[in-house]
């Protein structure tokens, strides 16, 4: 610690986008950080799309509006933190020499795209829907890195199945997420609720005294109270939670915004550890048992869509995703790309550059890696609100 509150030694650098939310993200991390000493903190500000790009393309235009909106609003504790603001670059940020790009003040111009249309039939998120929308009920588990939209689409799945009225409860297990803030409103046949970490602690601890230690003495009472003050009572007490959200998808449906795919791999090994002891209990006995990880691994009650974007980094990770969802016994139902400025129209010379590069990912998520897919194409406009997520949805 001391080390890393060094201005000396260590340079801290928060990294955020260009968005409202990631910016309330980056001041609660600053705020976390600051409280236990590390103050030496810097700001980066990636991807900003340069104004030129705006002239004579709505998209553009809508996109830096939009996020000169958001850094005209920085939070309070961000501006005090000096800041640099890194520009959008046309090529994808892979290999030394676009990395070095990166790095150089002026601007790389796009070539060679500004006169070429990208024409782009891909399956749409609402073609998704109707074929999660048969089965009636399930769990729908969202899953990716940090970044790529998951909260945004699992609001979009949850809104598009109420819609339609069928009942859905949507929630997280991401500490980040703002479910409510995305929504921006209620919907009929839709509930809402997070699985918090802390309260869902709290609750476990309160059941094992008024249970376990409601007959202890001072000392066994005292004993069990320090028990519960271990690491891994958070870890039950949110498998816990994460297990009545899987029964639960038992009669209705069930969309999870689930936490960076780090956390989430946490989770899904407590839930193998808790199969394996099940199943080892049972042992020869003959009687039927179903475990959350058993639902997990059944089509039919669950469908996991892993999210990413249409650039080579996010999509190696979600393949490296579902890659240990298989090791789990966890078949992806379907990949959603999301963000794709392929999928729409653009005149912006830059962003047709990318446009152009991203053809070659989603012809690896369509050919390599995913058993069905869809593609979410930009927007003109934050998908918040039911309007906007119903549009994302493909409405």
């Amino acid at each position: 610690m001391d080390a890393l509150a060094d201005a000396a030694r260590t340079r801290l650098i928060l990294v955020a986008r260009a968005q409202q939310a990631t910016l309330r993200e980056v001041a609660r991390t600053h705020d976390e950080l600051a409280a236990i000493g590390l103050v030496q903190q810097y700001l980066v500000i990636n991807g900003i799309l340069p104004r030129i790009e705006a002239e004579n393309d709505p998209l553009a235009a809508a996109i830096h509006e939009r996020e000169q909106s958001a850094l005209n609003a920085i939070p309070d504790v961000l501006q005090q933190l000096p800041c640099d603001q890194v520009m959008l670059k046309p090529f994808n940020l892979v290999g030394l020499a676009a990395l070095r790009q990166l790095l150089v003040d002026t601007p790389s111009q796009a070539q060679g795209t500004a006169d070429s249309a990208i024409k782009l039939d891909t399956p749409s998120l609402s073609e998704l829907i109707d074929g999660i929308a048969q089965d009636g009920r399930g769990l729908v588990m969202l899953m990716g890195k940090g970044g790529v939209g998951k909260t945004t689409l699992a609001a979009a799945v949850a809104v598009e199945l109420a819609q339609r009225g069928l009942p859905v409860h949507l929630t997280t297990s991401d500490p980040a997420a703002h479910l409510s803030e995305t929504l921006s409103g209620t919907l009929a046949n839709l509930a809402v609720s997070r699985i918090d970490p802390h309260a869902e602690t709290e609750r476990y601890r309160q059941h094992v005294l008024q249970t376990k230690g409601a007959n202890l003495d001072a000392q066994g009472r005292a004993l069990l109270e320090e028990d519960l003050r271990s690491p891994c009572t958070e870890e039950i007490a949110v498998f816990q939670a994460f297990s009545r959200v899987i029964r639960e998808a038992g009669k209705k449906f069930v969309v999870m915004d689930t936490a960076p795919t780090g956390h989430t791999l946490l989770l899904l090994d407590a839930t193998g550890a808790y199969h394996r002891e099940i199943s080892r209990q049972m042992g020869d006995t003959g009687l039927h048992y179903t475990t959350p990880l058993m639902r997990l691994q059944d089509p039919k009650l669950t469908k996991v869509l892993v999210v990413t974007l249409a650039e080579t980094t996010p999509i190696l990770e979600a393949a490296n995703l579902q890659a240990d969802l298989r090791r789990a016994g966890i078949e992806p139902w379907a990949w959603v790309i999301n963000n794709s400025v392929a999928a729409t129209l653009v005149s912006s010379p830059l962003l047709r550059q990318r446009a152009a590069n991203e053809l070659r990912e989603i012809d690896a998520v369509a050919n390599q890696y995913a058993q069905r897919y869809a593609v979410v194409p930009l927007l003109h406009q934050e998908p918040v609100g039911v309007s906007r997520l119903l549009e994302l949805a493909g409405r």
